[in-house]
C-alpha cells in the first residue's frame, strides 16, 4: 500500500501506555508533529481505572517507587505535584507457613538491611539471622561479579536460604509474579550489586538504597517521623485520586500540544522507507521521520524484525499473566488495619491461593475518606509464579477468583468476610503486562535496543527494556526519546 513520504519533523508512536504517551509528549515538546496509535480503546496501559461499588479505583499500578524523582517531576510538570501522597504508616506483612509476620522496616525485594532487626529475627529465627549476618564478613566480591546473576543466587550466597524463602520469595512473587531464581537482579534491583561493591555487604547496599529512596520520598510527600525507620512498603508514593489521574493529565497535555491520538488502531506492519518509517494499521498507512515502539517486547520484535533484520528471532519471553480481584467491603472490623497496608504470601504457604493482598483503604487516606466509615477496599493478586513449577495455576474463571478472594482475604486479614459483606467486586486481567526480567533478559533487551537504534530514527521503550515500575519506565523513556530527538 502506498503512502506519502515521511515529512521532516514527524513522528509515530506505536502504543498508548505510559511510555508511549510520555514519548509523544517529549517529541511534541521538541517540535515534532506526533501521531500515537493504540490498539486498545483506553490510554495508559497498566495504569488504568475501573468503578467498583461507586468508587473509581486504580485497575493496575496504584503507586510508584520513590528511589528516584522521575515520576514526581513528571507529576509536577503536569500540575499534579500537590496530589502526591505517602501511604499511611503501618507497613506491610508477609504470610508464612507458620503465620503472619511484619516485613522488615528497611529492605529491598525483602532483603533486610539489618538481620538482627526484631521484625527480621522473628521471621528468620536466631539461626537464620546469624547466617544472614555473615554477609558483613564475606568479601564484597561474593555475588558482585560482572556476570549476570539471579536474585536467588545473590541472596543465597550472601545471606542464606532462610532469607530467600521467608522474605525474598514472597516479595518477588507478589511484586514480579516470578521465582527469584529466574529473575535478573540487575533488572529488578538496579544498582544493588554496585552498592554491594561500594559498601562491602549486601545489607549495607540495601540500607544505602533505602536511605536514598527515603530522601526522595521526603521531598515528594510527607516526611517520616524523625529518627524512625520507614516501614516496609513505605518507599512508594501515590496520587490523591489514584495513579490513573496521571494518564488523564498526560492525555490532556498531548491534546494541548496538538498530538494526534488514535485509539482502536492496531499496527500490523512496520516498514523502513528512504526517508523514515511507515506503519500499517486498520487498512491505512502512516508515515513518520521518527518511530517509537512503545509496546511489549514480544510485540515490538514481531513488528520490527523484518525492517530490522538484526533482531530477527530474538523475541523476549512474555511476562506472566496476572489477575487482580478487587473487593469493596462493608466491614468495620477492618478499621483497625490488621495487616497494615497489605500482606505478601510466601509460595509455600498452604491454603492461600493469592500471591498478595493490598488493603487499599488502609494504605491511602484519600481512598478511606472516599469510601466512608466502615467501607474497605482490598485487592488480591493471582496468577502463576513463573519458575515455581510446584505451584498450581490457581483459579481462572471470574466466579472462581471471587470465591478465592473472599476466602483468602478472610484468612490473610484474620477477619471473617462473608458474601453479604461484599458491596461490589471486579476482576482485571493483565496478560503478559509485567516484563519477565529473567536472568540474561537485561543483556538481550540491550542488544535489541542497540540494533534498533543503529537502524536510525527508531527507539524502543517500555517496561520490558527499562525495568518494572513507573519510576524505571519514566526515567528510561525520557532518556531514550531525548537521544532520539537530538539525533
Amino acid at each position: 500500500m502506498g503512502s506519502s513520504p515521511a515529512a521532516p519533523g514527524t513522528a509515530l508512536v506505536v502504543g498508548g501506555g505510559i511510555s508511549g504517551l510520555l514519548s509523544a509528549r517529549e517529541l511534541a515538546a521538541a517540535g515534532h508533529q506526533v501521531t500515537v496509535l493504540e490498539a486498545g480503546t483506553a490510554w495508559g496501559g497498566c495504569v488504568g481505572s475501573h468503578v467498583v461499588a461507586g468508587l473509581t479505583l486504580d485497575s493496575g499500578a496504584e503507586s510508584f517507587a520513590t528511589r528516584s524523582d522521575a515520576v514526581a517531576r513528571l507529576c509536577a510538570e503536569l500540575g499534579l505535584g500537590s496530589k502526591i501522597v505517602p501511604p499511611r504508616p503501618g507497613g506491610a506483612w508477609v504470610q508464612l507457613p507458620d503465620g503472619p509476620r511484619e516485613l522488615p522496616r528497611t529492605g529491598v525485594l525483602g532483603i533486610p538491611a539489618n538481620p538482627w532487626d526484631p521484625e527480621v529475627r522473628r521471621t528468620l529465627g536466631t539461626l537464620g539471622s546469624l547466617r544472614a549476618s555473615l554477609d558483613r564478613l564475606l568479601p564484597a566480591s561474593v555475588g558482585a561479579g560482572s556476570g549476570v546473576t539471579s536474585v536467588a543466587a545473590l541472596v543465597r550466597a550472601r545471606m542464606g536460604s532462610r532469607v530467600l524463602e521467608r522474605l525474598v520469595s514472597p516479595v518477588v512473587g507478589g511484586v514480579h509474579s516470578a521465582d527469584p531464581g529466574l529473575l535478573d537482579v540487575d533488572m529488578v534491583a538496579p544498582g544493588l550489586r554496585a552498592g554491594l561493591r561500594k559498601h562491602g555487604s549486601l545489607a549495607a547496599a540495601v540500607l544505602a538504597q533505602r536511605r536514598g529512596a527515603g530522601t526522595v520520598a521526603a521531598q515528594q510527600a510527607q516526611p517520616a517521623q524523625a529518627g524512625v525507620p520507614a516501614k516496609a512498603g513505605s518507599a512508594v508514593a501515590g496520587l490523591e485520586g489514584g495513579m490513573h489521574i496521571l494518564v488523564d493529565a498526560l492525555v490532556a497535555d498531548l491534546r494541548r500540544l496538538g498530538v494526534t491520538l488514535l485509539p482502536g488502531t492496531a499496527v500490523t506492519a512496520v516498514d523502513r522507507t528512504r526517508d523514515g518509517w511507515r506503519v500499517e494499521a486498520a487498512g491505512t498507512s502512516y508515515s513518520g521521520a521518527l518511530l517509537v515502539m512503545a509496546v511489549d517486547g514480544p510485540a515490538a520484535v514481531e513488528l520490527l524484525e523484518v525492517a530490522v533484520p538484526a533482531i530477527a528471532g530474538k523475541k523476549p519471553a512474555s511476562g506472566p499473566d496476572v489477575k487482580l480481584v478487587t473487593l469493596v467491603l462493608d466491614k468495620p472490623d477492618l478499621d483497625r488495619r490488621p495487616r497494615g497496608t497489605g500482606i505478601l504470601v510466601a509460595p509455600q504457604t498452604p491454603g492461600i491461593q493469592a500471591k498478595a493482598l493490598t488493603h487499599a483503604t488502609g494504605k491511602w487516606d484519600w481512598l478511606a475518606a472516599a469510601a466512608g466509615p466502615g467501607r474497605h477496599v482490598v485487592r488480591l493478586s493471582y496468577g502463576r509464579v513463573d519458575g515455581a513449577s510446584a505451584q498450581p495455576a490457581g483459579p481462572q474463571a471470574d466466579e472462581e477468583l471471587f470465591a478465592a478472594a473472599v476466602r483468602d482475604a478472610s484468612a490473610l486479614l484474620s477477619v471473617r468476610i462473608a458474601g453479604e459483606d461484599v458491596q461490589g467486586w471486579d476482576v482485571v486481567r493483565w496478560r503478559g503486562a509485567l516484563p519477565f526480567a529473567a536472568v540474561g533478559h537485561r543483556a538481550r533487551a540491550a542488544e535489541i535496543r542497540r540494533a534498533c537504534t543503529a537502524a536510525g530514527g527508531l527507539s524502543v521503550v517500555g517496561g520490558w527494556v527499562a525495568g518494572n515500575g513507573l519510576a524505571a519506565v519514566v526515567a528510561d523513556t525520557r532518556e531514550q526519546i531525548g537521544q532520539l530527538a537530538a539525533a
